[in-house]
């Protein structure tokens, strides 16, 4: 069973994705912005993050930055936006994203890429 950690402002959102996620038989926690989720991402160890774009106090370009800065294990990130300007996919990857998908989200295409990162067969 793999942990993932969701990130995201819109408790909605992070109900879908739970449901999604824990459906494929995943553990799942929740964060409602980037700087909860540093404070989760540095007490515990994920094998992936699943990371809103806009939120408030810490986004999620800046969560991944401060991340992939600590001297901790790291894992895959699929950062998740309404954005859907290249722009916005350049600065996700320059933030250290694997993956970046536009919402709203499919769940077959959701656990495609989930899979896939966590280097599970299919």
């Amino acid at each position: 069973m793999k942990h993932i950690l969701i990130v995201d402002d819109a408790a909605t959102v992070r109900m879908y994705h739970r449901a999604i996620l824990e459906g494929a038989g995943h553990a799942v926690s929740e964060a409602v912005n980037g700087v909860e989720a540093l404070e989760k991402a540095l007490a515990a160890s994920f094998d992936l993050y699943l990371v809103d774009v806009n939120m408030p106090q810490m986004d999620g370009y800046s969560f991944l930055r401060a991340l992939r800065a600590e001297d901790v294990a790291q894992a895959p990130a699929i950062m998740v936006s309404t954005e859907a300007e290249d722009g916005d996919r350049r600065q996700a990857m320059e933030a250290g994203a694997n993956l970046y998908i536009v919402k709203p989200t499919r769940p077959q295409q959701l656990l495609r890429y989930v899979t896939l990162l966590l280097g599970e067969a299919a």
